[in-house]
């Protein structure tokens, strides 16, 4: 497991009903919900450690702490990208950020353990 400091992905998003606060039952305005923002903070970490972990380990999150400062519209085109900050034994932290093209939508930080998928699986 060879994970550099660095290391960086993301994934995107068009904003769809079911997206917003509303149809996620986290509020009441038809703006991204931060359940999906988290999601796709998520989504950006797995595929910055991809091609780091053999086939028999995965990664599981276990903390995210953000600040979701601004509401994006359903049409939206909203990116998140996570880097790898920090790799501590099977812990590995991220930064995280969501824009909506220039515009900061929320930035936080995020941490996943690297863990066995057999055994995790079984647990």
């Amino acid at each position: 497991m060879e994970i550099e400091i660095g290391r960086a992905a993301s994934a995107g998003i068009i904003v769809e009903g079911e997206d917003t606060a509303i149809a996620l039952g986290s509020g009441d305005v038809p703006v991204l919900g931060t359940p999906r923002v988290i999601a796709l903070m998520e989504q950006a970490a797995v595929a910055a450690l991809a091609g780091s972990l053999d086939e028999s380990l995965t990664s599981v999150g276990t903390r995210i702490a953000i600040d979701h400062v601004a509401p994006s519209l359903v049409g939206a085109s909203v990116e998140a990208v996570a880097e790898v900050v920090s790799v501590d034994g099977r812990s590995v932290a991220f930064r995280v950020v969501a824009r909506e093209g220039e515009r900061l939508v929320a930035e936080g930080e995020h941490s996943r353990v690297v863990v066995n998928r057999e055994r995790f699986l079984a647990s």
